[in-house]
Order: structure tokens, then sequence, then C-alpha cells
């Protein structure tokens, strides 16, 4: 009888593991997806299979108003997959985006503080930028830079119910006191 036990377990134990090799192997499938050639615009990765209008979006700095600007301007396509490009196409694309023949309205940068010149910033620029202002604001105490350096919203949100993961502990229910007994 004891024999017989043993042998049911054994015979249980695989069965669990194929369930477990079942379950790895669904992840890593659903993690691998299809993203074509891999095309290099701007110091930025854009996945192949994405339209040109999607795919320029992935640059930071450029919108999907920038994107739909820079497509009418060169003339392109935006249904146009990424990796159809040619090597021409994606040169005019750079030298767009560094021109910027954009209005005024869709620049990122206009009246710069320091040059008070009109721009638009892209990737590395515009993340130095940004940092910079907040140093600049910073260092002369402005509401602003406080705000900053103490990790709150600066444009006036309510923080009474939001931007809770900077404080200590959380705000619970009190507990409720027992009524003390009293002796008669």
């Amino acid at each position: 009888m004891g024999e017989e036990k043993t042998e049911k377990k054994e015979q249980k134990q695989p069965k669990v593991e194929r369930k477990s090799e079942e379950k790895k192997k669904s992840i890593m499938v659903s993690r691998e997806m299809p993203t074509g050639r891999i095309i290099r615009i701007w110091q930025t990765d854009v996945p192949g299979n994405k339209n040109v209008y999607c795919g320029l979006t992935r640059i930071k700095g450029v919108s999907w108003a920038i994107s739909n600007a820079v497509c009418h301007i060169l003339g392109l396509d935006k249904a146009k997959k990424v990796e159809t490009l040619t090597k021409e196409e994606i040169q005019k694309i750079e030298e767009t985006l560094k021109a910027h023949k954009f209005p005024k309205f869709m620049l990122n940068r206009r009246n710069d503080f320091n040059t008070g010149v009109d721009a638009h910033l892209l990737s590395n620029a515009l993340e130095l930028s940004e940092e910079l202002d907040v140093k600049r604001l910073k260092k002369i105490r402005s509401f602003r830079g406080w705000r900053h350096a103490m990790g709150q919203p600066t444009r006036g949100q309510s923080t009474k119910a939001h931007f809770r993961e900077n404080r200590k502990r959380g705000v619970g229910v009190k507990n409720k006191k027992k009524p003390v007994a009293t002796k008669a």
C-alpha cells in the first residue's frame, strides 16, 4: 500500500513541472514582438513596422503635429512603413527637423530665456535645456524651483489626494476606542 502511494506522488510531480514549463514558454512567446528592422533617425531607434506618422513621434521633441508637418512638407505618405524609407528620405527628414521650418506656434523653445531666439529642440538638446531650466529655477529660489526641489507638482494641482508617493506613511482611518466599562 505504501509503495502505491509513492508511485502516485512520482506520477503527479512531472505533470506539475510540465505546467510550469508551459507557463514559462507562453510568457516568453508573448514578450517577443515582431518589430521588423529598426531604423535610426535623429539618434533614436524607430521600429520599422510603424508607419512614418507614428514612428517619428518616437523621437523626443517630435509631437504628432510636428510629425504631420514633416510628412506634409516632404510629401511623404503618412501610412508608409518606416522600414521602406530610403536613405535619402531619412536624410531629408533629419534636415527638415534640424531646419525647423514649422510655424512659430509649433516650436517647443519659443523666445529662449538666454538667447531670445525661437527654436525647436530635439532629443539630447531638449533634455539638457529642461534640466538647465529647472536648475535655474532652483538657483533663483522661485516658487516653481522650490516645488521641483520638494518633488511636488508645479502647476497648481491639488495634492490632498494625489501626488502621495513622497509621504512618509499613509493616512488611514483611526481605530475606534473601545468604551470604558464603568463599575457599578
